[in-house]
C-alpha cells in the first residue's frame, strides 16, 4: 500500500523546495499517485486549515515565510544608508519579516515608496530575516497609460485616449520628462494606487505629435484593446523558468535541424531537416523531420502564463514594435529554437512518397539542438549557387535534401489543388526614427514555399494523429464559400468574359482554373480580389469542418505555439494523448474547447484590425507628404458613397468620393458593383484600371482621399469635374418645373 506522508515530512518538503510547491510537484516528490492523491489533498487542507500552510492560486507555502519571488516595497533609508523593503503581500499573525534590499552595480537608483519583483533569500544571524535581489523595477512591468499631457500649475495629467476610459492620471512636478502641452505620452503608474483622488504616473516615454508615426501601433494597442503589459505574477512566472534538461525525452541533438526565418525574426519556434528515405520500400521516399518549440512544458493548464496567454490568444505583430503572447524570457529565449543551444521541443518524423503524399507520421517529445539560425534570402542565395560562409558548409548535407524533399511535395500540392490566389503582401519598413522608410511587397521564394509546405504537413499530421487517438482538439477550420457569395463571384466572373462553372460541387480546383484563365489579362487582379471576397473567415473550432482554402479533410494550428494559443493546446492535446506528462489537456479544457475556440478566432479578429489599422495610418502618414501627386491604381471596391482604389505602388486603398465624379448623377448597382453616370454613360466597376491624384492624406483615422484624373487610360470627359452639381442642378430643375406649374394655375384661374 502507497505510504502517506506525515504533516511534518510535508511541511519539511515545501520548507526545501520553495518553487515548487503546487500539489503535483509534493505528490510527485512523494510517489502519490492515482486514488492516494485524495488522501493527500486532504491533508493539504487540514494544513491550511490548520494555518501551517496558505493556498496562493495552485501552490501552498508557509505563511510565516516569503515565497522566493515577491514583490517589495522600499522603504526609507536607515541610518546606516541600507535600502530595506517590505514585503506587499502578508497575511500571517506572526511579525512583517525585515528584507535587505542588496543591490548590484548595474541595478537603477532606488527611492522610498518604488515596488519592485525580488528574488529572496533567507539568512539567519542577521538583524533581517530575507536579502533580495532585483529582477526588475516594478516600473519596468507596470500598469502603462497612452494619453494626451496636459500642463498644469503642479505637474500636469494625463488623459488617456482609449475608448471608454475617461479616469486622468496625475502627474507629479519632475515626473514629466519635460512633455509639452498637447504632446502623445506613454506614461506608467508611479507608486501604489490611491484610494482617493486621482492615480499617479510618470512619463516614460514622450512620443510627441499624436498624429506622428511614431505613435501609430501604440494608438492601435490601446484602441483595440490588445493587452501589451504582462501582470508581475506572469512575469515571475516566466522569470522562473530555466532550460529544460534531456530527462525521458528522445534525444535529437544529432538531428542537423535548422531553422529559416525573416531576417527581423523575434523568435524562432520551428526547424526543419530532411533527407533521401533509405527503406528499398519506399524508393526516391523523403524522411521529414519538423520539430517545434515545447511551450507547453512551460505554459502550464491553469497558471498565470496559460491565462495571460489565453487572454491574448495571439501575438500581434506591427511594422515597428510586437505585443507577444508570452513575456520575452520564454519567447525570445527559453521557447525559441536559438543555434547551438539545447532547447525542449515537440517534434513529427514524416516520412512521404515519391510524389510527396505522407505515408506515415510519428511524434515524439524531444531536446534538439539547431546547428544554424538561417534567413530565406540567404537560403535561397545558397542554393541557387551563391553561398555565404554560414551556408557553404550546409548546402550539400541539410539544403539540398530539404529542397529535393520539397520538389516531392510541389507534386502532392498540384495534386491536391489548394487555393492559389496571387495577392501580394505589403511591407512597410520603419526607420530609426519611427517614420516609413519605404513600402514594397515581400518577395516569395521557394525557401518561403518549402517552409509552408512542411508546416502544412506537420499540422496535418497533428490533426490525423489526435484524430486516431480520439483525442479531443482545437481545429482551423475553414468551410466552402456560401451559395450567395459564389453567386456574386460567378457574375464578376461573366463580366470579365470568364466562366465558373454551376450546379456542381465546388472545389478549388475550380477556382484555380478561374484564376488561371484570368492571369495575365486586364482581369487578373478584379478575379484574385473577388475570388478572396467570396471566402468565409477560418475560424478554430472543437467540430472538424474541413480546410477548404487548403483543401484538406483535417487541419490543426501545431507548428507556432510560441505566437498563437491554439498552437498550445494542440500540443497538449498531443501530450495527453500519448500520456508523455502532467501538463498535458486537462479535462476543464476539454469542456472549454469551444469556448477557447470562440475567443481566440476573436483574438485573432482583433489582431488583424490592429494590424490593417496600423498600416492603413502608416501609409497615410507616407503619403501625406505627396498630396497632389498622381498615381496609377485599380478600383478595389464600389459603394453608394463612392469607389475605393488599390494604388499600385504601396498598395494603399483609398476613397474617390462619388460627389467629386462630376456634375451628374451617379447609379449604384449593387448586384454588378458598378457605379454609371446619368449623362456621361462613365462606368466604374471593380478592376477598372484608373489614375488618380491625392488630396488628402488623414495619418490618424489612416483614410486617403482621391480625385479621379483618368479611366482606363483616357481622361475624363470635360467639364467631368466638380463637387454635388448634378444634385443642386436636379433640385434646381424641379424646383422650377414645380414653379411653372403653380404660374400656369394661377393664370387659368385668373382667366377664369
Amino acid at each position: 500500500m502507497m505510504r502517506i506522508p506525515t504533516k511534518d515530512e510535508i511541511l519539511a518538503w515545501i520548507s526545501d523546495n520553495p518553487t515548487k510547491t503546487n500539489k503535483r510537484d509534493i505528490a510527485r516528490a512523494f510517489g502519490i499517485k492515482g486514488a492516494a492523491r485524495i488522501d493527500l489533498k486532504r491533508l493539504l487542507k487540514e494544513l491550511e486549515s490548520e494555518g501551517h500552510l496558505q493556498k496562493r492560486k495552485h501552490s501552498y507555502r508557509d505563511p510565516d515565510r516569503l515565497p522566493p519571488v515577491s514583490v517589495l516595497q522600499i522603504m526609507a533609508p536607515s541610518e546606516d544608508g541600507d535600502l530595506y523593503a517590505r514585503p506587499l503581500e502578508w497575511i500571517s499573525d506572526s511579525p512583517e519579516p525585515k528584507v535587505l534590499f542588496v543591490a548590484r552595480e548595474s541595478d537603477p537608483a532606488l527611492g522610498e515608496g518604488d515596488r519592485i519583483l525580488a528574488r529572496l533569500s533567507e539568512v539567519s544571524g542577521e538583524a533581517h530575516q530575507y536579502e533580495a535581489r532585483l529582477i526588475r523595477r516594478i516600473g519596468t512591468n507596470p500598469h502603462r497609460i497612452l494619453g494626451v499631457f496636459r500642463k498644469g500649475a503642479e505637474g500636469g495629467r494625463v488623459l488617456p485616449i482609449e475608448k471608454g476610459s475617461d479616469k486622468e492620471w496625475r502627474v507629479t512636478p519632475g515626473a514629466s520628462l519635460s512633455a509639452k502641452d498637447g504632446e502623445l505620452v506613454e506614461a506608467e503608474q508611479a507608486g501604489p494606487k490611491n484610494r482617493m483622488g486621482l492615480p499617479s504616473a510618470r512619463i516614460i516615454s514622450r512620443l510627441g505629435d499624436p498624429t506622428a508615426p511614431k505613435a501609430v501601433s501604440l494608438i492601435a494597442i490601446h484602441q483595440h484593446g490588445i493587452p501589451d503589459d504582462f501582470p508581475d505574477d506572469v512575469v515571475a512566472e516566466s522569470d522562473n523558468a530555466k532550460p529544460v534538461p534531456l530527462g525521458k525525452r528522445e534525444d535529437l541533438r544529432d538531428l542537423p535541424l535548422i531553422t529559416i526565418d525573416p531576417t527581423d525574426a523575434r523568435d524562432r519556434d520551428d526547424a526543419c531537416y530532411a533527407h533521401a528515405d533509405d527503406d528499398p520500400k519506399n524508393k526516391g521516399g523523403h524522411v521529414v523531420w519538423v520539430a517545434i518549440a515545447d511551450v507547453a512544458h512551460y505554459v502550464t493548464p491553469g497558471s498565470a502564463l496559460d491565462c495571460e496567454a489565453r487572454k491574448r490568444g495571439n501575438s500581434t505583430y506591427f511594422p515597428d514594435r510586437v505585443v507577444p503572447m508570452l513575456p520575452d524570457h520564454l519567447s525570445g529565449d527559453l521557447c525559441s529554437l536559438h543555434e547551438g543551444v539545447p532547447r525542449a521541443c515537440m517534434a513529427v518524423r514524416m516520412v512521404l512518397d515519391s510524389s510527396g503524399h505522407k505515408i506515415s507520421h510519428r511524434f515524439t517529445r524531444g531536446l534538439m539542438k539547431s546547428v544554424a539560425s538561417l534567413h530565406y534570402h540567404e537560403v535561397q542565395t545558397a542554393i541557387d549557387g551563391d553561398a555565404n560562409e554560414k551556408t557553404e558548409a550546409l548546402v550539400e548535407p541539410v539544403l539540398k535534401p530539404l529542397y529535393a524533399a520539397y520538389e516531392a511535395t510541389k507534386k502532392a500540392r498540384a495534386e491536391r489543388q489548394p487555393l492559389d490566389l496571387d495577392l501580394p503582401e505589403r511591407r512597410v519598413v520603419i526607420s530609426d526614427d519611427g517614420k516609413v522608410a519605404s513600402v514594397n511587397f515581400y518577395e516569395r521564394l521557394d525557401a518561403h514555399r518549402l517552409i509552408e509546405e512542411f508546416m502544412v504537413l506537420a499540422n496535418v499530421a497533428a490533426a490525423e494523429e489526435l484524430i486516431k487517438k480520439r483525442q479531443p482538439l482545437i481545429f482551423r477550420v475553414h468551410e466552402e464559400p456560401s451559395p450567395e457569395k459564389l453567386d456574386s463571384l460567378r457574375e464578376v466572373a461573366q463580366a470579365s468574359g470568364l466562366t465558373l462553372a454551376k450546379g456542381q460541387v465546388l472545389k478549388t480546383a475550380h477556382l484555380n482554373r478561374l484564376l488561371k484563365e484570368a492571369e495575365g489579362t486586364d482581369q487578373d487582379e478584379l478575379i484574385n480580389m473577388a475570388t478572396l471576397r467570396s471566402m468565409t473567415q477560418a475560424y478554430y473550432a472543437p467540430e472538424n469542418f474541413g480546410h477548404f482554402g487548403l483543401a484538406l479533410r483535417a487541419y490543426a494550428h501545431f507548428t507556432s505555439p510560441i505566437r498563437r494559443y491554439a498552437d498550445l493546446v494542440v500540443h497538449r492535446a498531443i501530450i495527453r494523448a500519448h500520456g508523455w506528462g502532467d501538463d498535458g489537456l486537462t479535462d476543464a479544457d476539454v469542456q472549454n474547447l469551444a469556448e477557447t475556440g470562440t475567443h481566440i478566432s476573436e483574438t485573432e479578429r482583433r489582431s488583424m484590425m490592429a494590424e490593417r489599422d496600423t498600416t492603413d495610418r502608416y501609409l497615410a502618414a507616407y503619403l501625406s507628404e505627396r498630396v497632389g501627386t498622381e498615381f496609377p491604381g485599380r478600383i478595389s471596391g464600389i459603394a453608394r458613397f463612392g469607389a475605393f482604389v488599390r494604388l499600385d505602388e504601396t498598395g494603399a486603398d483609398g476613397l474617390i468620393p462619388v460627389r467629386t465624379l462630376g456634375r451628374e448623377f451617379f447609379h449604384f448597382d449593387a448586384e454588378e458593383q458598378t457605379l454609371t453616370g446619368e449623362h456621361s454613360g462613365l462606368k466604374l466597376g471593380i478592376g477598372t484600371r484608373v489614375l488618380v491624384r491625392l488630396s488628402e492624406a488623414a495619418p490618424v483615422t489612416g483614410g486617403l482621399l482621391l480625385e479621379l484624373v483618368e479611366v482606363a487610360g483616357k481622361a475624363l470627359p470635360r467639364g467631368q469635374a466638380g463637387g454635388r452639381g448634378s444634385y443642386k442642378g436636379r433640385a434646381t430643375n424641379r424646383s422650377q418645373k414645380k414653379s411653372a406649374k403653380i404660374k400656369k394655375k394661377v393664370a387659368r384661374k385668373r382667366r377664369g
